[in-house]
């Protein structure tokens, strides 16, 4: 952390430290949580809340009901709590009052519902990525900060101990100086198969499912979990799976933003309903390094040897790959000299660090003091997952004012750093 970060990150922590703090929690006290959007994620993270023993599960919302009422049924048996069923954040927030707001929904609802949770005095443990574009982000740190709430995002791998342990390893100097950074997914798969539209299933919303996104048809494809391959609700591979291992080279580098961005890709094996790139190639250019992104959802084989998934640091003494499941390795240039490496200890289901991630938030919310995945990490950790997506959509290179979060000279860019909002909802402000 250079001086000027170090100033900066003083005065938010002066800030946040006047802020009053909510009652210290008795044995029998809990805080007053509501989990938005009770799908396969949001319930991994409220289980964690519960096992953690501080939350009261006063609400759950969602406009599913084939998944709100099972949701209830669980957290029922887990502790015994009757939570209350909504199907619109609004009215929940109004009715319930709650301390601590998860929210897990699809990626287009972040911004809206955490926005409207702080200003409702909420907390927030906000899934990845924050938002759908750079500008909503902004306007949900923006929010946190006007309301002196503590916003925590998803990225579960800031916790992780064999991340925590992999960028000691690298900052030590261990792998020298690294010049370039290679972040990859590869997925097997195939064409895939057109899928009909159809009437929502009984019990859908789905008219609020798309909320203040395009109102498509319905389609089985889209949900339950297959949003993300939308351009309309998510950002593809990148949005989804681009901001971990992103948010790794920034913990790492330390550096807030890229300078220069290009993206190029497209639909060369996928002929199904998705419409996200089947395959795409980003370059990130920071100040003293270069950072590639490369994903496929094609061709899995046996010819890409460990995981399908990560970052390879190439430094001077050696290259160092950062895991998942696998964990991290290094591999020295020097032959003579033994590769080294870290398993990864992760949580089940799903192989994740929520626990510890939840924790952290716990100990923001009764300290006041900034989460290790603040709302402000998450936000540039997007931003750069959706500076590629931009190039990619524009079909060429952009020049990337990271403090004044605009594109230089390239007033047809910037109108993708936001989108009109359908219906009644209305686009987050900046102020």
């Amino acid at each position: 952390m250079n001086r000027r970060e170090f100033v900066k990150a003083s005065a938010a922590s002066t800030a946040f430290s006047a802020l009053p703090l909510l009652p210290a929690l008795g044995r029998a006290a809990r805080y007053r949580t509501a989990l938005v959007g009770t799908g396969w994620w949001g319930m991994n993270i409220l289980r964690e809340a519960v096992q953690a023993g501080e939350s009261k599960v006063v609400a759950l919302c969602d406009v599913d009901r084939n998944f709100l009422e099972p949701a209830a049924a669980e957290v029922t048996k887990l502790n015994g709590d009757k939570a209350k069923l909504y199907g619109d954040y609004r009215e929940m927030l109004a009715k319930e009052k709650p301390e601590i707001v998860i929210v897990a929904t699809p990626d287009h609802w972040h911004p809206l519902i955490t926005i409207a949770a702080v200003e409702a005095g909420a907390h927030v443990y906000v899934e990845k990525p924050v938002s759908h574009t750079i500008q909503e982000g902004r306007a949900m740190v923006n929010a946190a900060r006007r309301h002196g709430r503590m916003v925590q995002v998803g990225t579960h791998r800031r916790v992780s101990p064999h991340n925590v342990s992999g960028m000691e390893f690298l900052r030590s100097g261990k792998a020298g100086k690294i010049g370039m950074v290679r972040a990859f997914v590869h997925y097997g798969g195939g064409a895939g198969e057109v899928t009909p539209d159809a009437e929502p299933p009984k019990g859908l919303d789905w008219d609020m499912w798309c909320g203040p996104a395009p109102l498509r048809p319905y389609n089985a494809k889209i949900h339950p979990r297959g949003f993300r391959q939308y351009l309309d609700y998510a950002n593809g591979m990148l949005g989804d799976w681009g901001i971990h291992w992103l948010d790794q080279i920034l913990w790492w580098s330390e550096e807030k933003y890229p300078r220069k961005v290009f993206s190029t890709g497209g639909r060369a094996i996928r002929t199904d309903n998705t419409d996200a790139p089947d395959h795409q190639v980003v370059s990130y250019q920071f100040e003293d390094f270069t950072v590639s992104w490369e994903h496929r959802l094609f061709a899995g084989n046996n010819a890409e040897k460990g995981e399908n998934v990560g970052c390879y640091f190439y430094g001077t003494e050696g290259t160092f790959h950062m895991g998942w499941q696998g964990g991290w390795t290094f591999y020295p240039s020097d032959s003579k000299k033994q590769t080294i490496a870290q398993p990864a200890k992760l949580n089940k289901p799903d192989d994740q660090n929520i626990r510890q991630l939840w924790a952290d938030f716990l100990a923001s919310v009764k300290t006041n003091k900034l989460p290790t995945c603040d709302i402000e990490t998450g936000h540039r950790s997007t931003a750069a997952s959706l500076l590629g997506m931009l190039s990619y959509k524009l079909g060429r290179s952009v020049e990337w004012d990271g403090e004044k979060e605009i594109i230089h000279n390239d007033p047809e860019a910037n109108k993708l750093l936001s989108r009109a909002y359908r219906g009644e909802w209305e686009y987050p402000k900046l102020g």
